[in-house]
């Protein structure tokens, strides 16, 4: 029985999963490779690259007109600054990755080239090219894993072997990861303002992977459903596609938890509040994709955005390249217009909650003196118990708080969060510009 994936690349075999390209941009892809050209696919963590890039690699094999592959930069960062190891670690893995997807005929006859440190890379590909019968097409994943020293030298080994392809240098290369090209500027040591060489300035276009839309995320819900009998009701799979617009961890993430955890009898239908009660379950966990997500808030270049939104104000100060920067790792996305919001209402809740989470557990034990005798919320003894706990706790709870600006939110919501104590929820609505953050 196939299942939803939320670690690693998808396959049909074992995963409910959309067709792995459809959200590429295929047709722009392929002019640029007739074209033999090189580009970036950029997009946040856990969105489908690896998956996407994984079968248009087996495609193109397919098709007889490629040699193509998917690898990956990852094992090298284990050498920030040792560009030799980092070669001979990524090579290696490089030969695994070249064995298991590429036809044996196909394989190059050298795995290591005995070039200097620095060169190896570029020296592998070179001889590769050279003897290869079609032209080749190298799909690099996890390039940001790479960091100072040996991220330079990748990025221009591959730029200086741009003028020999496609005979003597693979046709086309694509570079995978979070960030745009720009930013491999600034982590290369190049100027944040990008008015400095960049080390990989070939790349001609820039390419990303949008989120699942409403009819896909229902598709894959879907086949849940034709293989098992089990339902998502309407009202469930809306309730999903708010909270997650599309994020594909996130739809992987809640209806694995819904179907593996909350309702295992298939006999029974996905209700909406096993939607909500999925939301608060990989909240309260902070699975690793939510904690790299999390991760990120302590970055300066990250607050000086983030910090505006749930302030409600203005980003005309904040430089481009933070806001880029911020959208490139999933963390807000641009509405129709251009303003930026927070990702989803799932990361909206996920940041405010870790931003809070200080003042939180700064807390002393609040006796609930906002109940009716039914059980019910007085909201005027509510108002009592905050005005009495600000004037006894809130200056040093304020000094606490990670985000300056809205230090006094986060202690409000860390004191409602013990008002709603696991058996409630608070809804929030962050509006720019309007100095303002909506809460329910």
């Amino acid at each position: 029985m196939r299942f939803f994936n939320t670690t690693g690349p998808c396959n049909p075999i074992d995963h409910y999963m959309l067709p792995a390209t459809a959200r590429l941009d295929v047709l722009d892809i392929a002019r640029l490779l007739r074209q033999k050209a090189y580009f970036v696919l950029h997009a946040p963590r856990q969105t489908g690259k690896t998956t996407a890039m994984l079968e248009l690699a087996r495609e193109l094999i397919a098709s007889g007109e490629y040699i193509s592959v998917l690898v990956s930069m990852e094992v090298g960062a284990g050498f920030p600054n040792d560009v030799g190891a980092a070669e001979d670690a990524i090579l290696d893995n490089w030969r695994q990755s070249i064995r298991v997807q590429v036809p044996k005929e196909l394989h190059p006859s050298l795995w290591k080239t005995g070039a200097s440190a620095g060169q190896r890379i570029a020296d592998f590909l070179t001889e590769w090219s050279l003897e290869a019968e079609r032209p080749l097409l190298i799909f690099i994943d996890e390039i940001d894993a790479l960091q100072d020293d040996v991220l330079i030298s990748v990025l221009r080994q591959l730029r200086s072997g741009f003028n020999m392809r496609p005979t003597a240098f693979p046709s086309s290369v694509a570079l995978i990861g979070l960030r745009d090209v720009r930013d491999y500027k600034v982590k290369s040591g190049g100027s944040p303002h990008l008015n400095t060489p960049s080390p990989f300035n070939i790349a001609v276009r820039s390419f990303t992977l949008r989120n699942f839309t409403g009819e896909e995320i229902r598709a894959l819900l879907g086949q849940h459903t034709i293989e098992t009998g089990q339902l998502f009701t309407e009202v469930a799979q809306q309730r999903m596609i708010e909270l997650t617009l599309g994020q594909p961890w996130l739809v992987n993430a809640l209806a694995k938890v819904c179907v593996e955890e909350l309702v295992q009898d298939v006999t029974k239908p996905i209700e909406v509040h096993h939607v909500n009660e999925a939301k608060e379950r990989l909240i309260l966990r902070r699975q690793t994709h939510l904690d790299q997500l999390t991760d990120k808030l302590r970055e300066e270049r990250v607050r000086h955005v983030i910090e505006p939104i749930l302030a409600g104000q203005v980003l005309d100060a904040i430089p481009l390249d933070d806001r880029d920067y911020v959208t490139d790792l999933g963390l807000v996305r641009r509405l129709q217009g251009g303003s930026l919001a927070i990702a989803n209402p799932i990361y909206g809740e996920v940041i405010l909650r870790v931003l809070a989470g200080s003042a939180q557990d700064s807390m002393p034990v609040i006796s609930p003196t906002w109940l009716n005798p039914d059980g019910t919320l007085n909201a005027e003894n509510l108002l009592a118990a905050f005005l009495a706990f600000w004037r006894q706790h809130g200056q040093p709870l304020l000094r606490s708080a990670p985000y300056h600006e809205i230090a006094p939110h986060l202690v409000m919501m860390a004191f409602l969060h013990r008002v709603v104590n696991g058996n409630g929820r608070i809804e929030r609505e962050y509006a720019i510009g309007s100095r303002r953050l909506d809460m329910c």
